[in-house]
């Protein structure tokens, strides 16, 4: 049962990076390199934008995130709806730079009390990609 009101948890995810704002923002904003640290897309950085992030469909799961940009705010603050199979909750991407590298901090809001095995599987799966991310983003092209 969706109580419309009832308490949910977020999940947060933070690492300070060793490279400028510019590169991580390129990982976390380009088709190509987003396919490289989390998963196949059609991701464009406009806001309204709707796009699919896309895996191999496992048992209990077809492999489809339904995805809209919410906000853009160059080489600062990406966020995003996270709709699949009945989840549906926000990503939101914070960069701060600082001495030598840049603070990455993760949110997804919005896991209901209901949604603890989600709410396992994201922390796992985040930990994961969060390492993805700054090995694409070191690799990638440009500052």
């Amino acid at each position: 049962m969706n109580t419309p009101n009832a308490p949910t948890q977020s999940l947060v995810v933070e690492k300070d990076m060793p490279h400028p704002p510019e590169k991580i923002w390129r990982a976390l904003t380009q088709a190509s390199l987003i396919g490289q640290w989390l998963l196949e897309n059609d991701f464009l950085p406009e806001v309204g934008r709707t796009f699919i992030l896309r895996s191999k469909p496992m048992p209990q799961w077809n492999g489809i995130i339904d995805c809209e940009v919410l906000a853009v705010e160059a080489n600062q603050r990406l966020s995003y709806n996270w709709n699949s199979m009945g989840l549906k909750t926000v990503v939101t991407w914070t960069l701060t730079p600082g001495n030598g590298g840049t603070h990455v901090r993760m949110e997804q809001t919005g896991f209901r009390s209901t949604e603890d095995a989600n709410y396992k599987g994201a922390t796992y799966g985040w930990q994961k990609f969060i390492g993805g991310l700054e090995r694409v983003a070191g690799a990638s092209d440009g500052p």
